[in-house]
């Protein structure tokens, strides 16, 4: 089966979109206009949050997929299925498990999920990006970045940690955009990333948080660097508060290289 998209919508991609920022995401650049497919784990809770997103954005143009981004061979297999535009990629799917685990592949649970499934995306999705361009990927990352190990990505050597191991994850999603932001210059694909806000969700109850903003307010940046037509041709930077934000990770351009090559392998 392949996913026919119509030609006169403009269409984005949520990853994530049944958790409380993914489904307020997904309203809000339905709001804007957008036909959004949104990409879910769990078809059940996929049911609900396409209802949710239908009814608060007014829009029927909605609807769901299914797919596992912590498996390649599923990111992989949606976007052969796909025909058609891509306006818009919002990569937003990330988990905090307390325990270490691995995929079928052996691969680390929150490493596959929260910045290899970002990658298998943009990876999976390029050439309907290029075919729609200009187009534009946002990775939801965070303000809560950093402990990257370049030598212990997967906590093979180190104890496992799940802050620890989300803050690496929302590291490399910030170090990964400049790289795909420097590949994809002059293919008219641009690629931003951003902190969200902060929403009580499972994610950030996993990492010990609460939440101090409504969904809506946590989106608000990611729906606005997905949908603001003054920055298309804004790329590879980092934005909080739907501002610039300063990046310390983005001058580590060798950092960045050997990140980019490691992920490259997988």
């Amino acid at each position: 089966m392949t996913l026919n998209q119509p030609t006169e919508s403009r269409v984005a991609i949520v990853t994530g979109a049944n958790g409380v920022i993914g489904k307020a995401i997904a309203a809000g650049v339905a709001k804007a206009g957008f036909a959004v497919v949104m990409v879910c784990r769990d078809e059940k809770r996929a049911e609900g949050a396409l209802k949710e997103v239908r009814r608060g954005s007014g829009n029927s143009d909605v609807r769901t997929e299914l797919a596992d981004l912590s498996r390649r061979e599923s990111v992989f297999a949606l976007a052969a299925r796909w025909q058609g535009r891509l306006d818009v990629l919002v990569n937003n799917a990330a988990i905090a498990p307390r325990r270490r685990s691995e995929t079928p592949e052996g691969i680390e649970l929150q490493f596959a999920t929260n910045v290899l499934g970002y990658l298998w995306m943009m990876r999976a999705f390029e050439a309907a990006l290029r075919r729609s361009a200009p187009a534009r990927v946002v990775n939801v990352a965070s303000y809560w970045a950093g402990d990257l190990d370049l030598s212990d990505l997967q906590f093979q050597r180190r104890s496992y940690d799940n802050d620890e191991a989300y803050r690496q994850s929302k590291q490399a999603n910030r170090m990964l955009t400049v790289a795909f932001a420097q590949r994809w210059r002059d293919a008219g694909i641009t690629v931003n990333s951003c902190h969200p806000g902060d929403a009580n969700s499972t994610l950030s109850n996993a990492l010990g948080f609460g939440g101090s903003e409504t969904p809506a307010q946590a989106a608000a940046t990611p729906v606005w660097l997905a949908t603001e037509p003054s920055l298309q041709q804004t790329t590879g930077q980092y934005f909080a508060n739907c501002r610039p934000a300063r990046c310390v990770f983005a001058a580590d351009a060798q950092g960045i290289a050997e990140l980019d090559a490691i992920c490259a392998k997988f």
